[in-house]
């Protein structure tokens, strides 16, 4: 039966999750054992590869992930395709997708040297402490990430075996935590924009609509998230940052604009009116 599978199967990342807080263990040899397995004919065997690696990149030993980071490439499974049954070819689209995000993963810890899953939140934490200068350099990297993470794209119906309802789940794992590291750069981007210079304005409001953009994108993840079982109380309510975005957007944009010398004058009267009620 299957269920004494899954049970060995969780012993073994537990296993090798442990391995890699063990300093004789070669993280290198380690790393590589994976990458063969991806390599396999049968779309199980690399699925299972890739979920490994994702579950010893969250949580294993740090070293880990910073091995894949020192790595030119990862996984080239961009035309991997299992021919042998009709499942292969759908699970094959989604091998090609995960692997491009723990591409991304990887490369993003690799440009940072820091797992935007894991930096420290709060208001002392690293994105709301973050001078503009690194945080317009940071925060296109986590937009890139969370781009990879949305990528994947399984609605409900194609969520049919356990193998990529694992997947799916670190994936929801990844994007909560992704998530809030992103807000918390917005949010400090949103504190400092009034004090960049001319040129950091404009890439900041360009940040800022992208961030927006993805809002909508995560809702739509979260939603299959909820319709394939995942507790409620583990989804965050995207509503409370959609009403302070509903709020800020116009008074940013009317900033904004000014700022980069564009005078939205058949709009001022109005936003400005909004300004007077929100400051």
């Amino acid at each position: 039966s299957q269920a004494p599978t899954l049970l060995q199967e969780a012993f073994q990342t537990r296993y090798l999750i442990q391995c890699t807080n063990e300093m004789n263990v070669n993280i290198p040899q380690l790393a590589d054992t994976l990458f063969e397995r991806t390599a396999n004919s049968s779309w199980v065997v690399v699925f299972k590869a890739l979920i490994t690696t994702h579950h010893l990149m969250m949580y294993g030993n740090e070293r880990f992930i910073q091995y894949l980071a020192s790595r030119n490439t990862l996984f080239n499974l961009n035309n991997y395709l299992d021919k042998s049954a009709m499942q292969g070819y759908d699970m094959s689209t989604f091998i090609r997708r995960y692997s491009r995000y723990l591409n991304e993963k990887a490369l993003s810890y690799r440009l940072v040297a820091v797992d935007f899953t894991k930096m420290k939140r709060g208001i002392d934490g690293v994105m709301r402490t973050m001078n503009a200068e690194k945080l317009l350099k940071t925060l296109p990297i986590i937009q890139n990430q969370l781009d990879a993470l949305l990528d994947f794209d399984a609605n409900p119906n194609e969520l049919t075996n356990g193998v990529i309802n694992a997947a799916f789940m670190l994936l929801f794992k990844d994007s909560i935590r992704l998530f809030a590291a992103y807000n918390e750069g917005i949010i400090n981007l949103l504190e400092r924009y009034f004090d960049m210079k001319k040129n950091q304005c404009k890439e900041g409001l360009d940040i800022y609509k992208k961030f927006l953009a993805r809002m909508t994108k995560l809702s739509e993840f979260l939603k299959v998230a909820e319709q394939v079982g995942i507790d409620q109380g583990d989804i965050p309510d995207l509503t409370q940052v959609s009403v302070h975005i509903i709020l800020i957007n116009p008074i940013i944009l009317f900033f904004a604009f000014l700022k980069i010398g564009v005078y939205p004058s058949n709009h001022s009267s109005q936003i400005y009116s909004l300004l007077c009620i929100y400051i």
